[in-house]
């Protein structure tokens, strides 16, 4: 067969018998492939890795925050600037001592801060695909040419017969054609941490979930038992890991909501801006009848444009969400990219995976069934404690022989260990076996007691075939020889007579009780009846609905130890033990998490790969869910076209059985319906979701390094709860950020305003510089509104719906705010100014005559630190609020205050900044002047108040 013809790797191997699968690929399982076929193949399929998609470059991110129109705005203002600098500097126009080109550079060294501030932001290059490519194994085993040899995992080609043992990463896809005893790990892909038990003659559905088909192996996944012999069906991107990678290079990166508002500000500021300038221009022309005040009216315009763009506020928005983040840490939450810590606050609904973050990863038992009665079993995790309760009524054990016998059996056919590991319980071995450990340990039952009353001699393993496995055990005399232990030992009393032996079996309930004829009631077995046996299969059925993994145990007195592969005729006549239920418990913590959210507007959903009675049953539990709610399976949604399932997404709040595709398609289906998405995971399998959600989050501890470099926050504890308590901290970053950007941008408008005001009413010259408005936004502005950043939250913050994700910066009121608050501070200031200007020029003045400026920067600066003190309450009074719950704010205004007055009485400064020095008497008008803006913001309070209204 020619490589032209060997299949594209689409066909589904599950659903193939092993010899047409080799026939297919014109492979033998005993010779392989020979080195002319697997160069050939190489030459079609390529080699086996993946491929990467090329992302923007370190240069092409840098450049992209250049972009920015506010700062493509200030860099045409510093051009401008330098420009008339150089025609004063030529013309000898400078004062003596003035630096010349000062302003062009001030306004350069923050547009280049700015974009270095964005850069940092954005530069962190996504690793996920190189974290997928360390799943690959890089040397494998296998048959070509008739010869056992290892190759490198990239020579891999389709046809191969690849060698598997226990500890051994799969480095491509492929269909079984032998196994002996196999169990692979599949976490890293399907998210399930509970090996899978493979088979090699099983021919399956061709729609059967990626986690059910037990005849494949998967690349990047690991064999935890046995051996096996493998055709490798798919290598590089046509794996089910290539896949992945495929769809998380597809998922493009969507602007985060601040993202989204800083835009639309940008937008709004700098088109209100150059109308503003074209007024002024215009009408500053008609008033002169031509351009003989031009170049004044230049500087007017650079002016107005440097007043209008919020130098300050990239770098308080950047270091509030750095804040932010630490106390998410502090939280057990780590913000990989600082926009996440906003974005979590418009959060509605929250997409998790149900094991290790809504459950604890570790089964416990919480029923067992024995002679016709159902104990509840209590206690958390793997600790040792807990009752036993009969019809809600705590019971001893010990007055239930047929209970302890059945305890017994479960730590004698048990291969785990229950350890103490700096000081919390663990599990050496299977979580399963583990939880029969635990649940013996409840009732005083140790295994390593047991295990010397009990030695085991022989055993019958389990197989994936088998469905059980059995342990045969010598019955000990004790010490001296004289009696039988079983005499003197109540839970052995009735189990064997004379025998010395006695097999213990457990497995799946149907097929152990298949194998048995009497059951174990009180101190005796008795023949089984059909009523006692569909009375033992109607417990099983009612467990497994309650999403319980059951499992059925029974014994046999042996007279001797039976030969190996005896099984089929020992393990038959079996004596009835009971059932076991487990279940990977909830965490406690959770149902106060999921009620948080729901009390927030959030909506939670569970995706699991687990099955749908189990998704359920812990749904139900935890109040994701209602009695009776539709759980959707990978299945079903697999038949679903997008524009179904977006019409179903919303009723939906359980997802079992799911594949990769299934949780990105959820995501964006949820996404079409306007919803704005949390996304948990920790396989490999979650990273295409992860990185598609509005917020990405892994797990921490059992979190691939795929999740985490796709994510946007990282759960140090793998817990749901933390996410509700990182989007209760975002909500307050976002309160804040709007609070310090109403702070901000009011002060900016009144500033645009006097600027304009100034050639229109006649006064001759800028009352501000550029470098003046530079030091106002950048340090009268940016001081203050960093310590507003870190105000307390609302108690409320959890008791209302979130904020929608797409409304405008100007929402609730905020525009109107600070268009109100800026003519207010234009009204003051402008009146300042005129009085100002009149003082500065009236008739034996001895001072400066554009000491009138200093007066209006002075008065915008402390105008500026009465507006902090009241915007930290939009509802209560200044005097209403202790002074010192935020120390911040307080220092602010006292460090900025003092500042101001450095660059009036200090003289460098003075000279730098081109401000002169204020009597006394002007100072104290400029602060009286100043303290209208908070006796009016104060006032605003009292009159909303009054008319019943919440302020913005």
């Amino acid at each position: 067969m020619s490589a032209n013809s060997l299949p594209e790797g689409a066909a589904n191997w599950h659903s193939l018998e092993v010899d047409k699968a080799l026939k297919l690929l014109n492979s033998n399982p005993d010779s392989g492939l020979t080195p002319q076929e697997v160069e050939q193949r190489l030459q079609k399929y390529g080699p086996n890795e993946l491929e990467e998609s090329g992302g923007r470059s370190p240069w092409e991110i840098l450049l992209d925050q250049f972009k920015n129109i506010m700062l493509l705005m200030l860099i045409a203002v510093a051009i401008i600037s330098g420009v008339l600098d150089l025609m004063a500097w030529r013309a000898g126009g400078l004062k003596p001592g003035e630096v010349p080109f000062k302003d062009t550079i001030a306004i350069m060294a923050i547009v280049i801060l700015n974009g270095v501030l964005g850069y940092v932001q954005e530069s962190r290059a996504e690793k996920a695909l190189a974290a997928l490519k360390k799943l690959s194994s890089p040397l494998v085993r296998v048959i070509r040419d008739g010869k056992v040899v290892e190759v490198a995992a990239k020579e891999l080609v389709p046809g191969d017969i690849m060698l598997l043992e226990a500890g051994v990463q799969l480095a491509a896809d492929g269909r079984i054609i032998e196994a002996s005893n196999l169990q692979v790990r599949e976490s890293a892909l399907t998210g399930e941490a509970e090996a899978v038990n493979k088979q090699a003659k099983i021919v399956l559905p061709e729609e059967t979930d990626l986690g059910d088909r037990i005849n494949l192996v998967f690349q990047g996944t690991e064999v935890v038992q046995g051996r096996s012999k493998v055709l490798v069906s798919n290598t590089g991107m046509t794996t089910e890991l290539g896949k992945i990678a495929a769809m998380l290079q597809s998922v493009d990166s969507e602007p985060t909501p601040l993202q989204q508002r800083m835009t639309q500000l940008g937008n709004v500021l700098v088109t209100g801006s150059l109308i503003l300038v074209a007024i002024v221009v215009i009408g500053g022309i008609i008033q002169a009848r031509g351009f003989s005040n031009l170049q004044e009216l230049l500087e007017v315009s650079l002016s107005m444009a440097v007043a209008v763009v919020p130098e300050g506020l990239p770098a308080v928005i950047t270091v509030t969400l750095a804040l932010g983040t630490q106390r998410m840490v502090r939280r057990n939450a780590l913000i990989r990219k600082l926009p996440a810590v906003e974005t979590l606050g418009s959060v509605t609904t929250i997409c998790s995976d149900k094991t290790g973050t809504l459950t604890q990863n570790k089964m416990v038992v919480q029923s067992i069934y024995s002679d016709r009665h159902a104990f509840r079993v209590t206690g958390e995790g793997y600790t040792p404690t807990g009752d036993f309760q009969l019809d809600s009524q705590k019971i001893s054990i010990d007055e239930h022989l047929d209970v302890l016998a059945l305890l017994v059996a479960c730590v004698v056919c048990n291969d785990s260990v229950l350890q103490k590991q700096n000081g919390d319980w663990a599990i050496l071995g299977d979580p399963t076996e583990g939880a029969l450990l635990t649940l013996a340990a409840k009732a005083g039952i140790e295994k390593d007691q047991w295990n010397s009353k009990l030695p085991r001699v022989g055993e019958f393993p389990f197989s994936s075939e088998r469905k059980r496995m059995s342990v045969i055990c010598r019955v000990e005399q004790v010490a001296t020889g004289e009696q039988s232990l079983t005499s003197v030992d109540p839970a052995l009393a009735g189990l064997v007579k004379s025998e010395p032996y006695v097999m213990f079996t457990k497995g799946s309930p149907e097929i152990v009780l298949s194998r048995c004829t009497q059951i174990y009631l009180g101190d005796r077995s008795v023949p089984l009846t059909e009523e006692q046996r569909s009375q033992i299969l109607a417990e099983n059925d009612k467990m497994a609905s309650k999403g319980l993994r059951v499992l059925g145990f029974a014994y046999k007195p042996l007279a001797e130890i039976p030969p190996e592969g005896s099984e089929e005729t020992y393990e038959q006549d079996l004596i009835w033990l009971g059932l076991v239920g487990m279940l990977d418990a909830p965490r406690p913590e959770v149902r106060a998490a999921v009620q948080e959210c729901r009390e927030a507007g959030i909506r939670p959903i569970m995706i699991t790969g687990d099955h749908q009675l189990t998704a359920r049953a812990i749904a139900t539990d935890l109040g994701i869910a209602q009695e009776g709610d539709r759980v959707l399976t990978g299945q079903e949604l697999q038949r679903m076209s997008d524009q179904e399932l977006e019409q179903n997404v919303d009723l939906v709040s359980i997802y079992a059985r799911v594949a990769p595709e299934h949780k990105l398609r959820i995501v964006q289906a949820l996404q079409r319906r306007g919803r704005f998405v949390a996304m948990t995971g920790d396989g490999v399998n979650d990273a295409p979701a992860i990185k598609q959600a509005d917020i990405g989050i892994a797990m921490g501890i059992t979190g691939t390094d795929v999740s985490k470099e796709a994510s946007d926050m990282v759960l140090l504890d793998d817990n749901f709860a933390t996410i509700v308590a990182a989007t209760k901290e975002g909500r307050v970053v976002y309160t804040n950020i709007r609070r310090f950007i109403k702070y901000i941008l009011g002060s900016n408008i009144g500033e645009v305003l006097t600027i304009a005001a100034a050639p229109l009413i006649g006064l001759g010259g800028v009352p501000l510089t550029p470098l003046q408005i530079l030091w106002m936004n950048l340090v009268t502005d940016g001081l203050p509104a960093l310590a507003l950043a870190v105000e307390p939250p609302e108690p409320d913050v959890m008791k209302r719906p979130p904020f929608s994700p797409r409304e405008s910066i100007f929402a609730r009121g905020l525009g109107s705010y600070m268009v109100r608050i800026g003519i207010i501070f234009a009204i003051i200031s402008i009146a300042l100014m005129w009085w100002a200007y009149s003082h500065t020029h009236a008739p034996g003045y001895q001072g400066d005559r554009d000491a009138w400026k200093t007066m209006v920067f002075t008065t915008l600066c402390i105008a500026q630190m009465g507006h902090a003190i009241a915007i930290r309450s939009n509802n209560r009074l200044t005097i209403e609020m202790n002074p010192f719950s935020n120390l911040f704010v307080l220092g602010a205004v006292v460090v900025t205050t003092i500042l101001q007055l450095m660059l009036i009485y200090v003289p460098p400064l003075r000279d730098f900044f081109g401000t002169h020095w204020l009597s006394p008497t002007e100072l104290w008008i400029c602060i009286g002047f100043s303290a209208l803006m908070f006796v009016w913001v104060e006032l605003e309070k009292l009159f909303l108040r009054f008319m019943g209204k919440k302020s913005v």
